[in-house]
């Protein structure tokens, strides 16, 4: 007998295939996610240490203009704040959707390897009643050996 072999194999590869490299999308998404918030956080971190050393130089009596500049750029680091929020917020939508993909390739594979299982079942089914065919004759054919 023929060894087994997966009728669908290439696209089985394929789709395996196809999922790593989906895996692979969610995986650089889920980076960019992390680089993102941890940029947000180093601005946070930025606007407290900004906004302490403001209270120190207000407190020291320093001059309206230099209160006015680190002031506005307070604001400019709190407004990268809420861009990086947004970006950060678009960035979960797009990973969503890229799970839901994955998850969708993850169907398709297991899918086809429960076909594969099916076929190999019956393949092996085959082979046994094949094996069982071929001792049947052997002895049959012993039988009439022996009786001549």
């Amino acid at each position: 007998m023929k060894k087994f072999r997966f009728t669908l194999q290439k696209l089985k590869d394929f789709r395996e295939q196809e999922l790593d490299r989906q895996k692979n999308t969610l995986n650089a998404l889920r980076g960019e996610l992390l680089r993102i918030e941890a940029a947000t956080e180093e601005l946070r971190r930025k606007v407290a240490a900004e906004s302490a050393d403001l209270e120190r130089i207000c407190s020291e009596g320093a001059q309206v203009y230099e209160v006015s500049v680190r002031k506005r750029y307070i604001v400019t680091l709190q407004q990268e704040i809420h861009m990086k929020e947004a970006q950060a917020a678009e960035k979960r939508i797009e990973i969503e959707k890229q799970l839901g993909i994955v998850v969708e390739a993850t169907k398709d594979v297991k899918t086809l390897e429960k076909l594969e299982e099916k076929q190999l079942e019956e393949y092996k089914a085959l082979e046994i009643k094949e094996n069982e065919q071929f001792i049947e004759e052997f002895v049959s054919g012993a039988s009439i050996r022996g009786s001549t």
